[in-house]
């Protein structure tokens, strides 16, 4: 059974250099969608992530929303281990798969087949589950002989091709997105789609963040509403998408 548990979860990200008058401070402020929680000399706290209460269990499709800078993506961030908080408690039982950044780990002087066991590695899945699976991953990409080739030389459907299809080849009980992802040209989305939708079908929990109702609603059996790091409402999507979304 896959499960995530938060308790008074909080990240703080510290800006230098700042000044402490006041104009700055509102600048700041709404730039960052963060609340500055303290200043000294020199410094300023930004606050993502104000304690953060959430449980999410296995079978959960649960949607992230609210404004630019709410903290969505802090959130999926400190899931995925790439943000460690600065407070509170996170535990997370299930393998995790990150979609938010399918690019990282991409070398653009390193060939397509470089790039794959590269972009795995960061992922942390072993080169010999790779050599198991490369030549799936590459008729995916339908890359042919380009493969073999720099991925400076790449257009940029190519390199999304590429990145999708070593980003996706394996299934993991969680899986964290920012956004459904959206790839190449219109015959290889709908393959692109039809994969992801597998995931999503698969994974034991899904968390995701997005700008569309619509969407959410479809997939969604609950929804997070994030306001400046803290959580505003989490209930059914049919009850919290009106109030975000005015519908």
């Amino acid at each position: 059974m896959a499960s995530i548990t938060l308790r008074k979860v909080t990240a703080d990200f510290p800006i230098y250099n700042s000044s402490s008058r006041s104009l700055k401070k509102v600048v700041l402020n709404a730039a960052t969608g963060g609340r500055i929680v303290g200043d000294q000399k020199n410094k300023t706290l930004v606050r993502a992530l104000d304690s953060i209460d959430l449980s999410i269990v296995d079978g959960e499709r649960v949607g992230l929303i609210g404004h630019n800078g709410a903290g969505k993506s802090t959130l999926l961030r400190v899931l995925n281990g790439v943000y460690c908080p600065t407070g509170g408690d996170i535990v997370v039982d299930g393998a995790v798969k990150s979609l938010i950044d399918i690019s990282l780990g991409i070398d653009s002087e390193a060939t397509g087949r470089q790039n794959i066991f590269l972009r795995a590695a960061m992922m942390g899945i072993n080169k010999q589950k790779v050599k198991e699976k490369i030549v799936e991953i590459i008729d995916f990409s339908e890359l042919g002989p380009y493969i073999d080739m720099p991925v400076r030389v790449y257009s940029t459907g190519m390199h999304l091709r590429l990145a999708f299809s070593v980003s996706t080849f394996l299934r993991d009980d969680i899986l964290l997105m920012d956004e459904w992802i959206s790839v190449g040209d219109h015959s290889f989305a709908e393959k692109a789609e039809a994969r992801l939708r597998k995931l999503v079908d698969e994974s034991k929990i899904l968390v995701i963040a997005s700008h569309s109702p619509q969407f959410l609603e479809s997939i969604c059996t609950r929804i997070v509403w994030m306001e400046h790091g803290s959580i505003r409402m989490d209930d059914l999507p049919e009850k919290v998408l009106p109030l975000c979304f005015g519908q």
